[in-house]
């Protein structure tokens, strides 16, 4: 069974490389991307087991992995390396994923069409062998819950709703009102360039270039 971490072939040896360091440190590698453009970044989400990851965890993570990609050289060109947290809609990656975000809202998307429809979004109903359930509204209106096999799935996200931000609020032992700027990304500079950001709300990143100069 194959998971959502790592896309492409490179994608997937990347994460193999680095994944151990990573896990080393007492993180989980929740995404790698090796985006192209002018000038590829290599972007890599990760968080604590039990979430709430800052800016200085990322800092210390992307100090790991540069030390690590300088000595393994795995990417011809020049890059830019991007550490960031998932981000509170964060995407959902790995089979484990949808037991422990069970009750949340989220959005799947497949890779053929099941039933005439590639995207479905719904609530979370755990999973059932290699399958992952989902409640969502049927042709007339009534509940339905259906499963997806995981091998089926191209993507996964949780939905920003309230009740998300509430449960990441208590995750980071913060109060209950909830503070956008708190979640204001933070850059560090490592290099010559600046990482984007590739998800949709705001996370902690911290930013370094590495590989070979052009």
């Amino acid at each position: 069974m194959t998971d959502l971490v790592a896309r492409t072939a490179l994608d997937r040896r990347l994460a193999d490389l680095v994944e151990p360091t990573i896990r080393g440190l007492g993180y989980e590698l929740v995404r790698l991307r090796l985006m192209g453009g002018q000038r590829k970044t290599l972007q890599i989400m990760a968080d604590r087991p039990g979430g709430g990851i800052e800016v200085d965890d990322c800092a210390r993570i992307s100090t790991a992995v540069s030390a690590l990609l300088d000595v393994e050289d795995p990417i011809a060109e020049s890059y830019t390396l991007e550490v960031s947290s998932p981000g509170i809609d964060r995407p959902l990656t790995r089979l484990a994923d949808f037991d422990a975000w069970e009750g949340f809202e989220a959005r799947l998307e497949t890779t053929e069409l099941i039933d005439g429809r590639r995207r479905f979004r719904g609530t979370l109903q755990g999973t059932e062998g290699d399958e992952v359930l989902i409640g969502i509204e049927g042709p007339a209106g009534e509940a339905l819950t259906i499963g997806l096999r995981f091998d089926w799935l191209a993507d996964a996200k949780l939905v920003l709703t309230d009740d998300l931000i509430r449960a990441a609020l208590r995750q980071r032992k913060h109060a209950v009102e909830f503070d956008p700027d708190r979640f204001d990304a933070v850059e560090e500079d490592r290099g010559d360039t600046d990482g984007e950001r590739d998800h949709d709300t705001p996370t902690e990143t911290a930013g370094t270039t590495a590989g070979k100069e052009d």
